[in-house]
C-alpha cells in the first residue's frame, strides 16, 4: 500500500509516520504540508490512502478532497482533525471517515482497513461541509489534475457544457457550473452578463465594441467579455464603489 499524510504540523506527520511503520512496515508512506502539495504528491505518485488534516495552510484538507473527488480513480481519503463534537456530528452524518486527534494506533488499522474510494458524490458532501470558499478551482485534462488559483483567474463564461477559465496564457474548462460559482466568489467576481463572470480586481475599463454594444476589458487577456445592457448600471456603480469613487475608463460607453 503506498499511504499520503498530510499535516502542517511536523510532530503530527512524523506521529502517523511512525504509526503507520509499525502497522503496515511493507507500505510506502509519503508526505505533504497542506492540500497543494497533496494534490501535486497525488498526481505524482498514486498514493492508495490519503490521511489529511482539514485545518492547513494554503489549501485546507476539505477542499483538498474535493479536488481530489473529481479524478477519474481518486484515492482513499481519512480525515485526521481535532474538531469538537459538534463538527464531527456533520463527518457522520455525511458518512466520511476520519480520525480524531490524537490518533490511536487501534483506530488507524480500523479506519485503513474499511474506508471507501472517493466518488463524484463526495463533492456535493465536501462542499455542504466547507465554510470558506475555495481557493482553488480544478480540472481534469488528459487524466491529470490541474489547480487554478481563484487569483488569477480574468474571467468565467459559460460555453456548451462547461464553463471556461480565462487566464493570462490559457482558457481552461471546468464543470462547476457559473451559477454556483457566483454564489462561491461573491466578492471576487460580478457577473457582467448571463453567460459571464469577471475578476473584479482585473477590470481595465469599460468600452464600447465596433457593434456598439459594450464590453468589459480585463487586465492580462485579450478577450473582452461582453456586457449586459441591462446590467450596466449596476456594473458602473459596482466599480465605482471599488475604485472609491474612481471609476474605470468610461469614455466609450454612453
Amino acid at each position: 500500500m503506498k499511504i499520503l499524510v498530510v499535516d502542517d504540523e511536523p510532530p503530527a506527520r512524523q506521529r502517523l509516520v511512525d504509526l503507520l511503520a509499525r502497522l503496515q512496515p511493507d507500505s510506502t508512506v509519503l508526505q505533504a504540508s497542506n492540500g497543494v502539495e497533496a494534490l501535486n504528491a497525488v498526481a505524482k505518485d498514486a498514493p492508495d490512502v490519503v490521511l489529511m488534516d482539514i485545518r492547513m495552510p494554503a489549501m485546507d484538507g476539505l477542499e483538498a478532497a474535493t479536488h481530489l473527488a473529481a479524478l477519474a480513480s481518486p484515492p482513499a481519503v481519512i480525515f485526521t482533525t481535532a474538531y469538537d463534537s459538534h463538527a464531527l456530528a456533520a463527518f457522520d452524518a455525511q458518512a466520511i471517515d476520519y480520525l480524531l486527534k490524537p490518533i490511536r494506533r487501534e483506530r488507524l488499522q480500523a479506519a485503513l482497513g474499511r474506508v471507501p474510494k472517493l466518488d463524484p458524490g463526495s463533492i456535493d458532501k465536501l462542499q455542504t461541509m466547507r465554510s470558506n470558499a475555495r481557493s482553488h478551482l480544478s480540472t481534469s485534462l488528459h487524466g491529470e489534475l490541474h489547480l487554478i488559483p481563484i487569483s488569477e483567474i480574468r474571467y468565467l463564461c459559460a460555453e456548451d457544457k462547461y464553463v471556461s477559465v480565462g487566464l493570462p496564457d490559457k482558457e481552461l474548462p471546468v464543470e462547476d457550473s457559473l451559477q454556483a460559482l457566483e454564489a462561491e466568489f461573491p466578492e471576487h467576481f460580478l457577473r457582467v452578463h448571463r453567460n459571464a463572470l469577471i475578476a473584479l480586481s482585473f477590470v481595465s475599463g469599460l468600452e464600447k465594441g465596433p457593434d456598439g454594444k459594450p464590453l468589459i476589458r480585463l487586465i492580462g487577456v485579450s478577450r473582452t467579455i461582453a456586457v449586459s445592457r441591462r446590467l450596466l448600471p449596476a456594473i458602473r456603480r459596482r466599480l465605482k464603489a471599488l475604485t472609491q469613487g474612481t471609476p474605470p475608463s468610461e469614455s466609450h460607453v454612453q
